[in-house]
């Protein structure tokens, strides 16, 4: 069994991920230790070949579910936006995805979800561009012949739009849409300044994510969530988080946070108020974003999330068309996949969970609409 605990630490393991394919941010140490505050154990690990070579990695987060007096046997495993290794080495693949497997039974785990940025295909459904990847319709076989299922929970979003930073500042600009530049020029004219935000600014981002939330009818979690993770990812170097705030006369009226890692940066979080959205703040955010990773060296710039259905009456709809109008390109991954190593409990608990999910979504929105909005 190749399969070995990493004894490393921070540093060590950030860069050993980085040097893998396709490494992401929710693969880092930082994002474990975030979760860490949040219940849940990690777990990273390595696989090396037989010149003591590491081929693959992936930081396994656990989390017991108390069923009765289940509680001490009873988890759930996610490595999220992993395993990384080279896909289409399919000894690797069978040899991590083996282990993976072994490793779920042994710790008595429900289910093991990975959810690997592995390519299915790019561009939208029937487009003329559209290109589908052999590499993510392979795995789908892989995975199915295996007995692992397309999960119902896809806690990350299965569909981003990417923008591709190698090319000249000019060209990503004509690439966009023409009323997406002209909001930009207009943002300028109506006097939105861009500044970088601080730890000072976590309490307004906060608010003005409140106020969104409520505004967009989407839940979130309460504060003290945001200011771990923003917190730990600003005081970081790689990775790293930035936020950047959008000001109307000295005035915060939106504000996005940015993560990167390992030559991508990643729009995770975007917040606005009601006040001053006819000067397209979220415009000029995100040029300024663009501009910021493209100098920092990113060959991508991930806007983090698409619709899992492509038509209008998907909730996601008008925000995809804004970033549509940013001129990236739809890449659409193999999604989450289970592996239901209790079948049993993996019946019992996606059953259950989504009717617990509700309920606490709904909690979730009550107490945001009690958050004050945002006053000069």
């Amino acid at each position: 069994m190749t399969m070995l605990p990493f004894n490393g630490g921070a540093a060590e393991w950030n860069t050993l991920i980085s040097q893998l394919p396709s490494p992401h941010f929710l693969q880092t140490w930082e994002w474990s230790q975030v979760k860490a505050h949040y219940g849940w154990q990690p777990k990273p690990f390595v696989w090396k070949d037989g010149n003591n070579q590491v081929f693959a990695a992936a930081m396994i987060l656990k989390r017991s579910i108390p069923i009765g007096g289940f509680s001490a046997r009873l988890s759930v495993l996610y490595a999220s936006k992993g395993p990384l290794l080279d896909w289409e080495n399919q000894v690797h693949v069978k040899q991590v995805l083996d282990d993976l497997e072994q490793f779920a039974r042994r710790q008595g785990a429900i289910f093991l979800k990975i959810d690997p940025d592995v390519l299915l295909a790019a561009g939208l459904p029937g487009d003329d561009d559209e290109e589908n990847a052999g590499m993510g319709q392979w795995l789908q076989r892989v995975l199915s012949g295996r007995r692992w299922r397309f999960s119902e929970e896809q806690v990350q979003f299965r569909n981003s739009v990417l923008i591709d930073l190698t090319a000249a500042s000019e060209d990503i600009l004509a690439r966009m849409k023409q009323k997406t530049r002209y909001n930009i020029r207009l943002a300028g004219r109506k006097g939105v300044v861009v500044r970088t935000g601080t730890e000072d600014d976590l309490a307004v981002l906060y608010r003005m994510y409140a106020e969104t939330s409520v505004r967009d009818g989407f839940a979130i979690r309460d504060e003290k969530y945001y200011r771990t993770v923003w917190q730990s990812f600003m005081r970081s170097t790689d990775p790293k988080a930035e936020p950047l705030m959008a000001e109307v006369e000295g005035d915060p009226v939106a504000a996005i946070v940015v993560f990167y890692f390992a030559g991508r940066a990643y729009y995770v979080y975007g917040m606005s108020v009601d006040r001053h959205r006819d000067k397209m703040p979220a415009y000029v955010l995100q040029w300024e974003a663009i501009r910021r990773a493209k100098l920092a060296g990113c060959s991508d710039y991930d806007l983090w999330g698409a619709p899992e259905i492509f038509n209008e009456r998907d909730p996601m709809w008008g925000v995809f068309r804004f970033k549509q109008g940013l001129g990236g390109r739809v890449m659409r991954t193999v999604g989450a996949w289970d592996y239901p190593a209790r079948p049993f409990w993996y019946r019992v608990y996606t059953r259950i969970l989504p009717q617990i999910m509700n309920f606490m979504r709904s909690i979730g929105r009550m107490k945001t609409k009690g958050i004050r909005r945002i006053d000069r």
